[in-house]
């Protein structure tokens, strides 16, 4: 039971890190520090919730967001934002879930399996959302959605390390994000195929 609570704790982590990839690991790394629900002392990852690596996260990501905030739709759905973004997110997510398996004293590949799908589930989920709901908004309510995908993401982060089967509908949520936008997606195109 322990080994899926910790292997659930390490899917939520990542998936929220693949929303938005400071606040979740800000999150999980404060908390570790302050041993509630997380705790890498003791193991390879101890280097994640050193003030250090937090600091270089957030600079990182921050940057990031400044570069971005005006930016083009395209640039930040399939441009090198969305690449920078997964390239920052991805590596986070697998760290983070190796360090939340090594932390109860199980394998830290499982953690680093389980985090690159979360991550990837959650940067899907949502990439897909924000290009819709960016469309519907004017450039300057647009450049606000990354602070609202941070929020989600570290409440998302915050259940899952609190109360790790939570994960479960943190990545539930995800699946069904990234399936209905898809559903949408295809309704729309098949509509414009019977227009012609």
């Amino acid at each position: 039971m322990d080994f899926v609570l910790a292997l659930l704790q390490a899917a939520g982590i990542a998936a929220a890190i693949g929303v938005r990839p400071l606040m979740p690991t800000l999150l999980a790394g404060g908390l570790a520090s302050a041993d509630v629900g997380l705790d890498f002392d003791g193991t390879d990852y101890a280097f994640l919730e050193e003030p250090w690596f937090l600091g270089v996260v957030a600079v990182v990501v921050a940057a990031l967001w400044v570069a971005t905030r005006r930016a083009r739709p395209e640039v930040l759905e399939r441009g090198w934002a969305a690449y920078a973004t997964a390239a920052i997110a991805g590596p986070l997510g697998l760290l983070m879930g190796a360090g939340s398996m090594a932390d109860g004293g199980h394998p830290a590949w499982t953690g680093m399996v389980v985090g690159l799908a979360c991550v990837s589930l959650g940067l899907a989920a949502a990439a897909s959302l924000f290009a819709r709901v960016r469309r519907r908004l004017d450039t300057e309510a647009a450049s606000y959605l990354p602070l609202y995908g941070e929020g989600a993401a570290l409440g998302a982060c915050g259940v899952s390390i609190l109360f790790p089967p939570m994960a479960l509908l943190v990545i539930a949520g995800l699946l069904w994000l990234l399936l209905n936008t898809r559903r949408r997606e295809g309704e729309k195109y098949a509509g414009l195929r019977i227009l012609r």
